[in-house]
């Protein structure tokens, strides 16, 4: 009988007091555990101390979750930061080097929100710091003085591309997605293509072209309550498929 896959997540490291905690959010977890049949298993930003080689070796795919924190600008030529901005220095110091390498590796690595603007710049992308600002734009943010159930409710559609996986996965041309995200892609990597775009021409959704398997980001955020969804339940099924047959392979191997 073959195991689950091990699927790995690069942490947030947060101050909570007067100590750092590095740490996933639940939701990510138990999407990984339930939605993609897993064992979710939780990787320190260590940066460069993280021996990247060995990581690889021991996951079958990766997650890169959303988070309160953005990309430093400086990693994509960016102008510096409003004040007040929160950033996590050691998960970008962690996740841009990882992503290229995983996906170079052949691990299935899937990319959500703050993970889907990491994965932009690893490909040497770029950010809007404030889409919102920009002229032609939606306003993408969530308000947070709703509740929960509110502000990860539907906010608008995306168009899937026709040659693409999510349209796949999908089994349709569009999805009704939440919006949360301040920041959007202003140039899109190298080596990436574009899965889905808002009403607005916002880039929703990519994939790496070269890559061997399952290589997708996405802008909105699939695991809020993913059971109840029925694209997402099929999203990370496919997630945790991909993961399986790259651990047997390795097995095999």
């Amino acid at each position: 009988m073959s195991r689950k896959p091990l699927i790995g997540i690069p942490a947030d490291r947060r101050l909570f007091g007067k100590h750092y905690f590095h740490m996933v959010g639940e939701k990510y977890i138990a999407a990984v555990a339930d939605g993609a049949a897993a064992i979710p298993v939780l990787i320190p930003s260590l940066g460069p101390k993280l021996d990247l080689e060995s990581l690889l070796a021991l996951c079958d795919g990766l997650l890169f979750t959303g988070s309160e924190t953005n990309v430093e600008p400086h990693r994509y030529g960016g102008p510096a930061s409003a004040p007040g901005t929160l950033h996590d220095p050691d998960r970008d110091a962690t996740t841009l080097p990882l992503i290229p390498r995983a996906v170079a590796a052949g691990l299935p690595v899937l990319a959500i929100c703050r993970g889907f603007q990491e994965m932009n710049v690893a490909y040497g992308g770029t950010l809007w710091q404030r889409l919102h600002e920009v002229p032609g734009h939606l306003d993408h943010r969530d308000d947070v003085s709703l509740p929960l159930d509110r502000q990860y409710g539907p906010a608008h559609d995306v168009l899937l591309d026709p040659g693409g996986r999510l349209r796949q996965i999908a089994g349709g041309d569009r999805l009704s997605v939440n919006s949360l995200h301040w920041q959007g892609i202003q140039t899109l990597g190298r080596g990436l293509s574009v899965e889905a775009r808002a009403p607005d021409g916002v880039i929703e959704a990519f994939r790496v072209d070269e890559a061997a398997g399952f290589a997708l980001g996405l802008q909105w955020h699939p695991e809020w309550r993913f059971e109840g969804n029925a694209f997402s339940r099929a999203l990370f099924a496919a997630f945790g498929e991909a993961s399986r047959r790259y651990a047997q392979a390795k097995v095999k191997s």
